[in-house]
């Protein structure tokens, strides 16, 4: 796969490329990037990116003829993404649709944003949820690695990524390792138990459990079979609540 990032701040990149599992996949060749500096097409020799929006207003907005400049330098710029607080917010799924791509380009906005004549230009909006950024760098590091990971062969073991939070539609169960107490807190016995079946039932519903807690919202997308509707019933139950 081939990344190509936009932004007036390649230097905050070089340490998100160099370690961890984006580090590994680049140099193990599954990844390549290439930084495009917008400053490079400004207009003038103070390299300007920005100016004041029409209409009034506080804030600079970056300028549509400069950042496309830049996007049009990339000779096959694939499939355009421009990362923005009014985007459409990036989850898994999109992760999994995006890591299918040969060529990403990200765009990354600063100031109050791009000039909106730059969505003609893209392919997706996308968010990393409801809340201010500085730029769009760090929206950007965090898809690219959500991306990267999913790449085959980048992790080792491919079940790890199988198994993480939200791929099935819940949150990941409580995780444990040793020691099998601390404080007096212990691992719980059926994690010991070596009883594969017992295991599995109680990895579900811990998920069950931990979702409904922390983001019960999906659960309403959320493709149950009978086991797992039982196991939500019970929980439930225990909870006190006795909606669907």
């Amino acid at each position: 796969m081939r990344i190509n990032i936009l932004t007036i701040f390649p230097e905050m990149f070089s340490g998100f490329i160099s370690v961890g599992i984006v580090g590994r996949a680049v140099s193990n060749g599954f990844v390549e990037f290439k930084f495009v500096n917008i400053r490079d097409f400004a207009t003038d020799h103070y390299g300007s990116v920005d100016d004041y929006p029409y209409g009034g207003g506080s804030g600079m907005v970056m300028r549509v003829d400069v950042v496309h400049r830049a996007l049009s330098s990339i000779d096959e710029p694939g499939y355009r993404v421009l990362t923005s607080p009014k985007g459409e917010v990036f989850n898994q799924k999109i992760a999994e649709e995006l890591k299918e791509k040969d060529t990403l380009t990200f765009i990354c906005g600063r100031y109050k944003g791009i000039d909106a004549r730059i969505e003609v230009f893209v392919d997706r909006v996308l968010s990393t949820g409801d809340f201010i950024l500085s730029g769009g760098e760090v929206a950007a590091m965090t898809m690219v690695d959500a991306i990267v990971r999913l790449l085959p062969g980048v992790v080792g073991k491919e079940d790890s990524v199988n198994t993480d939070s939200f791929v099935s539609g819940l949150l990941e169960p409580p995780l444990f390792t040793r020691p099998r107490e601390y404080m007096g807190m212990k691992v719980p016995e059926v994690l010991l138990s070596g009883n594969h079946e017992s295991i599995r039932r109680w990895r579900i519903r811990e998920a069950l459990r931990i979702t409904m807690e922390r983001r019960p919202e999906l659960l309403d997308k959320l493709e149950m079979d009978d086991e797992m509707k039982r196991m939500l019933t019970d929980l439930k139950k225990e909870k006190g609540d006795e909606g669907d």
